[in-house]
């Protein structure tokens, strides 16, 4: 009994043994299970972080472009081409909406380059990126377009063909047959909340998963973001050339041009021409319509120059109502041509309103008239204005450099004076001078007028800066044309500029550059330089007899309040008014030794106070559109 006993004890502890092993082996089984499917979704998330880590160094190598101030297409190049790779992508464009107003199309602005694009332009003989591609309204890119979500089509052959379809079918099943790409994602861009075209990636797989559209929208985010810093670069750069009233191009713009112009002009030998063009009574149009309407006016003539001009030409908005247009290659004939059919389209152009607006207009050739690039324009400006004082509505050739004579009054003024010493310089800087003037190899002679009279200035005003004095007689003359002044009181208003503070000269220096307040005496004794320069340095002067006048009255106020003569309103000569305007701006702008300069602004704000006073309203007004126009 003992022994059976003692066997089912034995047997019953082998069977707890063996329950326990198979509950261990169990155990073991659904441990070792369970390391398996935590390696492989270590391994999933593995790669799924690796794809991440990929597409985020992608991003971050789109951003660096962005940064590195590439042009847009290279940027955009790039970024096509950094796609393929990812998520079975094959090839990869973006492509821009166009509309011309007279039709919607398509353009492919850049693409990756890849063997599955070489194929199929192979096959299509005209590559996607030269064609103007076909927009629907029932194609897949309107529908993306529509709804501002990202489509997906499997049918690759059908949108082909509805963006090219002159690509027979039987190429189009050629392409898509011998192809590996599965569907067509299409992604669409906006710019500053405006649809601008699509992103494309072509795919080797017929699905298209959440992740994957996050990754597309942040890729088609950055693509955006480039297209809209290009732009906006380029409008900041078009702004910086450009006239926003008209399109053309602005002052800054055709001076540089002009430059090269000449540079080409003289290296090939080759003539250009320039024709200077003004509208005609721009002001009694905004004074009778309003400023609209001279707008308006404006506007018109700049699109009669763009229709008339050729594609090389270079046409400008000077300021106002000026205009300039730059010729190349074209002489003197051609280009009174040219300037009449300007001329005359601009004549037969109907308006709103205003009914119609005419043009004065002058022409000049570089080599014909001068081969000095300054005196072509001065030349220009002076026939144009001769249009003006004919009758307007007309084009007028200048004349060659040789015929006209302020200059060489001006040149021969100065030499009298230097060589006479009437004035009290040192005689060393009396021959510099003269030198100056009479070497015209060495200097072109009205650049020369120019230093000669700011070295003199500088002799009593060490404040002075060189180049003022030329600004002075460009604004004074700019001014003068504004109110029609005949050619010959521009000639003298040139000379009058050059001169017409060369009294103080014969002033204590101590008494100009004092920084303590003046006295009344002292007040009168500087009040006695426009007579110190008429009677005592220019009356033996006889080729400048006409000038004297302006010099002696430029100090007149316009409500007879000036010196020396106490003459009022017309009694003023209006070369006179210019003189004075011209010189309180430029003394405000310029530092002296009892104060500051001003700027620009806070100068035109002094002048403003005082229209009606010292200088009437229309002077003022005029004056304050050219130093806006400049500054």
């Amino acid at each position: 009994m003992d022994f059976f006993k003692n066997l089912k004890n034995i047997y019953n502890k082998v069977s707890e043994v063996e329950s326990t092993i198979y509950s261990g082996k169990q155990d073991y089984l659904e441990i070792y299970e369970r390391n398996i499917q935590l390696e492989k979704e270590i391994e999933e998330r593995t790669n799924e972080l690796n794809i991440a880590n990929k597409r985020m160094l992608t991003l971050q190598h789109i951003w660096d472009m962005m940064n590195a101030a590439r042009p847009l297409q290279s940027v955009l190049e790039t970024i096509v081409n950094s796609i393929p790779g990812e998520l079975g992508y094959l090839h990869a464009n973006i492509i821009k909406k166009c509309d011309d107003g007279s039709e919607k199309f398509m353009v492919v602005l850049a693409q990756s380059n890849d063997v599955s694009i070489k194929r199929v332009e192979r096959l299509i003989k005209i590559p996607f990126q030269a064609r103007k591609l076909i927009y629907s309204q029932d194609s897949l890119y309107a529908k993306s377009e529509r709804t501002g979500e990202i489509t997906q089509t499997l049918d690759i052959g059908e949108t082909l063909k509805s963006v090219a379809p002159d690509v027979s079918d039987e190429i189009i099943r050629e392409v898509v047959n011998g192809s590996p790409s599965k569907s067509i994602i299409n992604v669409p861009l906006y710019t500053r909340n405006s649809h601008f075209g699509w992103f494309n990636v072509f795919s080797s797989r017929k699905d298209l998963t959440a992740g994957e559209t996050d990754f597309l929208t942040m890729f088609a985010q950055q693509i955006e973001m480039a297209i809209t810093i290009a732009g906006l670069f380029e409008e900041v750069k078009a702004q910086a050339v450009t006239d926003s009233l008209t399109g053309l191009y602005n002052r800054r713009y055709f001076e540089e041009y002009l430059k090269k112009e000449v540079t080409r002009a003289l290296r090939q030998k080759q003539v250009f021409s320039v024709i200077g063009l003004d509208l005609d009574h721009l002001k009694q149009i905004n004074d009778q319509y309003g400023h609209a309407y001279g707008d308006l006016a404006i506007k018109t003539v700049a699109d009669i120059i763009k229709r008339n001009a050729r594609s090389i030409d270079t046409a400008a908005r000077m300021g106002g109502e000026e205009f300039n247009v730059i010729l190349p290659g074209v002489d003197s004939a051609g280009a009174l041509i040219a300037a009449e059919r300007i001329r005359k389209a601009l004549e037969n152009e109907k308006l709103d309103t205003i009914d119609h607006v005419t043009a004065s207009i002058g022409v000049a050739t570089f080599f014909e008239h001068s081969d000095n690039i300054e005196d072509i324009m001065e030349l220009t400006d002076q026939a144009m204005y001769q249009s003006k004082r004919n009758g307007r509505n007309q084009v007028t050739l200048a004349k060659p450099i040789s015929e006209t004579s302020w200059q060489e009054v001006a040149i021969n003024t100065f030499t009298d004076i230097l060589s006479k010493h009437n004035i009290p310089i040192k005689p060393e800087l009396a021959n510099e001078l003269k030198n100056r003037l009479q070497n015209p190899e060495q200097e072109i002679p009205k650049e020369a007028l120019y230093s000669v009279a700011d070295m003199l200035t500088q002799t009593y005003n060490p404040l002075h800066h060189s180049g003022v004095m030329k600004s002075k007689v460009l604004l004074a003359v700019s001014l003068a044309k504004r109110f029609d002044l005949p050619k010959d009181d521009i000639d003298n208003l040139r000379i009058a500029m050059l001169l017409y503070d060369i009294g103080n000269l014969m002033l204590p220096q101590e008494l100009l550059q004092k920084i303590a307040p003046l006295t009344e005496e002292e007040r009168e004794k500087i009040k006695t330089h426009p007579i110190i320069a008429a009677r005592e340095i220019l009356q033996p002067i006889s080729e400048i007899q006409n000038i004297i006048p302006i010099i002696e009255h430029h100090h007149e106020n316009w409500d007879g309040s000036g010196y020396p003569a106490h003459i009022a309103k017309e009694e003023i000569p209006m070369t006179s008014q210019i003189i004075l305007i011209v010189d309180a701006y430029y003394a405000l702008i310029e530092p002296r030794t009892y104060r500051a300069e001003l700027t620009p602004r806070q100068a035109v704000e002094v002048i403003k106070k005082d229209a009606g006073k010292k200088w009437n309203l229309a002077l003022v007004q005029e004056f304050i559109n050219l130093v806006d126009i400049d500054t």
